[in-house]
């Protein structure tokens, strides 16, 4: 597979064409913002881990029903993927209160929610992801019809359901996560980006050590060491 010219380049990812025009190659990059790129940083190898980290659960979703656009990992920092129509709504999936959810609503920080609430976000850096409700999302025409609004819900809950219990087994809390959805060349939505401890928050079962990008937002620092202990347990090595 050739590959060719960029198409975009993101906070994590660089997006290139490929000499079929329905796969791309995405380059994980080993950059690191938060606060809607507010802060910034780098660590070596970042990159690396989150492309092996995604493979091993696209595989996972893959197996379980679930469609994505993942086609295969080239090496250490390239995945191959469908070429997709991004929708620009950020799914975020929560189990736990943390963050953003605790800080606006006032719940208790590590309460566990009675269901789990899935929420919208504006994909729109400009104007800071905000969050959306279903007339919002009509409104802007970033979907055609409420019926799919209705299936991103049920997709990013059947996820989870595959998720939250395979990260229980290997001593991980799947906090809260955001998932993006594309369409692909036959109109079909599908699961994008990547799924990884830099959109995932993740928290050890045992202690509660943070094992995500927290590590970075909090200056915790031991970023890279605690995604390589997420890999390592997704591998079965621990």
């Amino acid at each position: 597979m050739e590959k060719r010219e960029l198409l975009y380049e993101g906070k994590a990812k660089r997006l290139f064409l490929t000499d079929d025009e329905n796969l791309v190659i995405s380059e994980f990059k080993d950059d690191l913002t938060a606060f809607n790129g507010e802060k910034k940083s780098s660590e070596a190898g970042k990159g690396a881990l989150n492309n092996k980290i995604s493979t091993e659960l696209f595989k996972l979703l893959e197996a379980n029903g679930i469609p994505t656009h993942f086609v295969e990992m080239m090496d250490d920092n390239h995945m191959l993927h469908k070429k997709v129509d991004v929708i620009l709504i950020e799914v975020i999936v929560r189990n736990i209160a943390t963050g953003s959810l605790s800080r606006n609503l006032g719940i208790e920080d590590g309460k566990v929610l009675p269901f789990t609430l899935v929420e919208f976000d504006y994909k729109n850096d400009d104007l800071g992801d905000p969050k959306l409700n279903d007339q919002h999302c009509l409104i802007l025409e970033l979907v055609e019809h409420q019926d799919e609004l209705d299936k991103l819900r049920r997709m990013a809950r059947e996820v989870n359901d595959v998720l939250k219990p395979y990260f229980a087994k290997i001593g991980l809390n799947l906090v809260d996560f955001k998932l993006e959805f594309g369409k692909d060349s036959s109109g079909n939505i599908i699961l994008v980006d990547e799924i990884s401890p830099d959109n995932c928050r993740f928290w050890d079962i045992e202690s509660g050590e943070k094992m995500d990008k927290d590590r970075f937002r909090q200056g915790l620092g031991g970023l890279t060491v605690a995604y390589e202990q997420v890999l390592n347990r997704i591998l079965g090595k621990n």
